[in-house]
């Protein structure tokens, strides 16, 4: 009984742990006034709800977002994020990296383009791809990207 116990044991932390995979990505512009909450009013502290909030220019909220859920993380884990996004203006792409610690099984960041990273609201992204690195960036773990970024070339 106490070696099939073992063996059980032995088997389970053999099995690899859940791979990091992006459930979904929102993105579109966020007025800095939709990150205010009642409790901002009263600390003088940002309330993220929760969610980690990072931004290419910390002081300013107002930007182009890119809402990212995920399954299967390791709470406490360190990753490198790479967006790189396809402007109208900037068909090149620009390449921005976040680096971030996942917070639980089922972690929300929100990435923020903000000041003169995304400095029109009327502006949607043309294409973007988000690549989730080890905090070392030698290893992706995760990528998505969005429906124009693997439009076929024009022969």
């Amino acid at each position: 009984m106490i070696r099939g116990c073992f063996l059980c044991l032995l088997l389970t932390a053999a099995l690899p742990a859940s791979a990091l995979e992006i459930v979904r990505v929102f993105s579109g512009w966020r007025d800095a006034s939709s990150f205010k909450r009642i409790s901002e009013y009263f600390t003088g502290r940002e309330n993220t709800g929760g969610q980690l909030v990072l931004r290419t220019h910390p002081e300013e909220r107002a930007g182009y977002y890119f809402l990212v859920r995920f399954a299967g993380a390791t709470a406490g884990a360190e990753v490198q994020v790479r967006l790189t996004v396809i402007r109208p203006t900037k068909p090149d792409g620009v390449v921005h990296t976040f680096q971030a610690r996942l917070a639980g099984e089922s972690p929300v960041l929100n990435l923020g383009l903000t000041g003169s990273d995304w400095p029109d609201q009327e502006a949607d992204a043309v294409a973007w791809k988000l690549d989730v690195l080890s905090a070392d960036g030698a290893q992706v773990l995760a990528t998505a990207t969005s429906y124009l970024w693997d439009k076929p070339k024009e022969q």
